[in-house]
């Protein structure tokens, strides 16, 4: 993952609606829901939610696959772990180098 990949899904998870999107289907699990049920529990209006999912599809923060007339929208866990593990990988190295310096 680089930087501007990074950037591009916390932009996309910055937003409200966008992250309560992600945080229902992850709380569905690795085969996530229906269009029409995040929908109804989230109380957002079709079109909207079209424009929500597009962005996150966008970034690889979820997935979408058609059965038939239904259209699932899938969480990707695995894009979180890169970001999150992205976020982390330099986790203390500044310490290092001020001590180093230090002495």
């Amino acid at each position: 993952m680089d930087l501007q990949n990074a950037a591009a899904r916390c932009a996309e998870l910055g937003n409200i609606t966008r992250l309560s999107i992600f945080r229902l289907l992850v709380r569905a699990g690795k085969t996530g829901l229906p269009v029409g049920e995040i929908q109804n529990r989230l109380g957002i209006p079709g079109s909207t939610l079209t424009h929500h999912l597009q962005r996150l599809a966008k970034v690889g923060l979820i997935n979408q696959r058609r059965e038939s007339r239904v259209l699932h929208c899938e969480p990707q866990m695995s894009a979180v772990l890169e970001l999150a593990q992205y976020l982390l990988s330099e986790c203390c190295s500044l310490q290092a180098e001020i001590t180093a310096v230090k002495e």
